[in-house]
């Protein structure tokens, strides 16, 4: 829903809608009604009566950004036989990686039809400075180091209050902004960080005037931690304390950020390689997670050197926008061609 809300926001309703029920009888009036020319789906959304319909309507169809995760890859072998059938009225597929490419022509891709053209993610541009940020930054007291806690999970937010009351014990002005990854949770965490006495502002009804008194911000908000994670000291993704597989650390790498992370980053994993072995990325535990917070809030040369690092690796690998547009341009012109 996260994302149907920002859609909307930015295109407008009648322009934003959910894809039908993966069923013929939903399928096929949609495309009656929106006559594509071309359907572009993302990373692994291969719904079988989607494709089906779709390519019998004369549509193109191109995956981007398309990866096979380690705990999906199994599964997408096991079923070959049916993957082989419907992958093969896809025109174009799009990697992220060469062993993206490789896994998709295992599980029945046609080989051909295969590029890699790198991850779409590495492309994100959130603004340095908007309005929010803005008050925000006047809102943290200039001695509060700010750590920035996103997409957080059920079960990682009482790990990372632990770990602040113990950094809290020696640095008492820092702020910790938890973000939930879902808005349905927002009140849930909002009782937790209560309970373990923590003084909070909740950013659904901070005036954006208020300073921010040392303890807990809540960005009980959609669409605005990308751009906040500029103002944080050090940044912690969420979903990698539990196994979840992890969320997008390229947001605060692109802002220059000491990114953290937890251990189970399995969704990530050719960036979570980049950045690591490129000297970009901490990556913590539940238990090393206090030291490891204190140490990069307390030697400025280290953090910042990190966040250094992150965005360096960051620009390296851009450029993926552009190839995707100019593949998908291709294939809608040679439609074009073969419709005449």
């Amino acid at each position: 829903m996260t994302g149907q809300y920002l859609a909307r926001g930015r295109f407008g309703e009648t322009n934003a809608f959910f894809v039908p029920i993966d069923f013929g009888f939903a399928v096929r009036p949609y495309l009656r009604r929106l006559k594509p020319a071309l359907l572009v789906l993302a990373e692994t959304e291969f719904w079988p009566n989607l494709l089906y319909f779709t390519r019998r309507s004369g549509a193109s169809i191109a995956v981007v950004n398309a990866r096979i995760s380690d705990r999906s890859f199994p599964r997408y072998r096991f079923f070959r036989w049916f993957f082989r059938w419907a992958l093969s009225g896809i025109d174009l597929f799009l990697a992220q990686t060469e062993e993206d490419a490789s896994r998709l022509v295992k599980i029945g891709a046609v080989a051909g039809r295969v590029r890699v053209s790198g991850n779409l993610k590495f492309d994100i541009r959130a603004g340095l400075n908007t309005k929010l940020t803005d008050d925000m930054k006047r809102a943290i007291g200039p001695d509060s180091p700010l750590i920035v806690c996103g997409s957080t999970a059920e079960g990682e937010e009482e790990q990372l209050l632990r770990a602040f009351r113990i950094v809290t014990a020696v640095l008492p002005k820092a702020i910790m902004m938890l973000a939930p990854r879902h808005p349905e949770r927002f009140d849930k965490v909002a009782e937790l960080v209560s309970s373990m006495g923590f003084t909070m502002t909740r950013r659904s009804s901070w005036d954006g005037a208020a300073p921010f008194m040392p303890g807990v911000v809540l960005l009980d908000s959609v669409g605005e931690l990308a751009s906040v994670y500029a103002l944080a000291d050090v940044a912690f993704v969420g979903g990698s304390l539990m196994p979840l597989g992890g969320h997008n650390i390229l947001e605060p790498a692109q802002h220059g950020v000491a990114v953290m992370t937890g251990p189970h980053i399995f969704n990530f994993r050719e960036i979570i390689r980049i950045f690591a072995e490129g000297g970009g990325l901490k990556i913590t535990s539940s238990e090393d997670l206090p030291a490891d917070l204190l140490t990069l809030l307390r030697n400025a040369d280290d953090r910042k050197a990190l966040g250094k690092r992150a965005r360096e690796l960051f620009l390296q690998n851009n450029g993926a926008t552009e190839k995707t547009l100019q593949a998908l341009q291709s294939l809608l012109a040679a439609r074009a061609k073969d419709a005449r």
